[in-house]
């Protein structure tokens, strides 16, 4: 019997699509201004929580990536990244701030299914004054935009390190 184990083989990475930020610059340049001010007066933990759970229902590697590990930078612990998959099914590892914050991220990221209920909103308007909700919202618009991006031109993950730009 050996001890000796064979070494793992992952499938390869496919490259992109398309360059769009190289083809688009000055959208692209648009986007990070906009992210920028979006993200103003939000938590940067919660904010990176919505980010990685719209990214989630979104599948975007690329984002799942970049925003868990900006997460992890600002303090946020694994266990609360990985239970948002299934954050209604693990409330308790969330503040009800969080948990209406999640719920308004979900209702916003998969609005096939109609408008954003009255009852979500109003959830979060009960956590969240009008400034701090104007910025929760558009943060969840814009995060929704960049997974557009990046599931579209199929933008590979692993390749972002904390504190670089999109």
């Amino acid at each position: 019997m050996s001890t000796h184990e064979e070494p793992v083989t992952y499938a390869p990475e496919e490259p992109a699509r398309l360059r769009w930020a190289q083809h688009a610059p000055e959208v692209y340049k648009a986007m990070i201004q906009l992210d920028a001010v979006a993200n103003q007066g939000l938590d940067p933990r919660l904010r990176e929580l919505v980010k990685i759970r719209a990214s989630q229902v979104n599948h975007c590697a690329r984002c799942l990536d970049m925003h868990s590990k900006d997460a992890l930078a600002a303090g946020e612990s694994v266990e609360r990244i990985i239970q948002l998959g299934a954050w209604e099914e693990s409330r308790h590892f969330y503040t009800e701030k969080e948990l209406a914050a999640l719920e308004l991220t979900d209702a916003i990221t998969v609005l096939t299914d109609g408008f954003v209920p009255d009852e979500v909103y109003e959830r979060a308007a009960k956590h969240f004054d009008e400034a701090e909700l104007s910025q929760l919202i558009a943060a969840i618009a814009v995060i929704n935009a960049w997974n557009r991006f990046g599931v579209t031109t199929r933008t590979p993950a692993g390749h972002y390190h904390p504190g670089q730009h999109k």
